[in-house]
């Protein structure tokens, strides 16, 4: 009897112990703050959006200790690389080309990328509708990979954020923009300064590109983590945190298929 109860007893007490270090993990996490309705600065200079509400409830689900470290897109897989941060959760879509260089929870939600341009422009969103016109993209996103492989004759113009591709479509320096779709209609068009520009040419879900939607980015490895992530996005749709959320921003279901 003693020789079987203690292993057993030697096996509950270090399950506890683990579990509750999982609990209390610290987990550094890398977001914008230049994306909206995903991410953005607040008048109050906090960061909010729906990336940043997600973050907040995934941390919350795993009972981990989370500090959100802001900085650019294109410095993300970078960092994490250098263990300066854990996690990056930044919309960023699910491609082949960034699984080779990282691993990606689930998705956490998918939309499509559309172009953005001046109403009436007359402009015919095809290569060569767009030859010679000035199409700006937010730098080393999949919208940048495509418009650089799709319209070879035009000039692609690269911006650290997505908020200046915004700026400079207003002021009349860019033909047009390609981007998230939710992140133009909520971002762009549906403020003052998109007023007088709307969406224009097809629907854009190619999988080389866009993959199969936005997930959590995390070191080549890190299965552990992963799973912990995996396990939390499953909760939060299970328990109505995610539609909470997602109703906060959003009139439509944003996970998509």
């Amino acid at each position: 009897m003693k020789k079987t109860l203690f292993p057993a007893l030697l096996c509950l007490l270090f399950s506890a112990v683990s579990a509750g270090a999982q609990e209390g993990r610290k987990i550094r996490i890398g977001v914008e703050g230049a994306y909206p309705p995903f991410s953005s600065i607040g008048p109050d200079g906090k960061l909010k959006g729906f990336d940043i509400d997600i973050t907040n409830a995934l941390c919350e689900q795993m009972k981990a200790q989370c500090t959100m470290v802001q900085q650019e897109f294109d410095g993300m897989i970078p960092s994490l690389q250098a263990r300066k941060i854990d996690a990056v959760i930044a919309s960023m879509s699910i491609t082949e080309e960034r699984q080779r260089v990282v691993d990606f929870s689930d998705k956490y939600y998918r939309t499509p990328a559309r172009f953005v341009a001046k109403k009436n422009s007359g402009l015919k969103v095809d290569p060569a509708g767009l030859k010679g016109k000035r199409i700006g993209v937010q730098r080393t996103t999949t919208h940048d990979r495509f418009a650089t492989d799709t319209f070879k004759e035009s000039e692609i113009v690269r911006y650290a954020k997505q908020d200046d591709v915004f700026l400079d479509l207003a002021a009349g320096r860019l033909d047009g923009a390609l981007l998230d779709w939710i992140a133009a209609s909520e971002g762009f068009l549906k403020a003052p300064a998109g007023k007088d520009f709307s969406f224009q040419g097809p629907i854009y879900v190619d999988f080389k590109y866009f993959g199969v939607g936005a997930g959590i980015a995390l070191r080549k490895g890190d299965t552990d983590l992963k799973n912990q992530f995996n396990a939390a996005i499953k909760a939060i749709r299970a328990n109505g945190v995610y539609k909470k959320i997602q109703d906060k921003y959003f009139d439509f279901d944003v996970f998509g298929n």
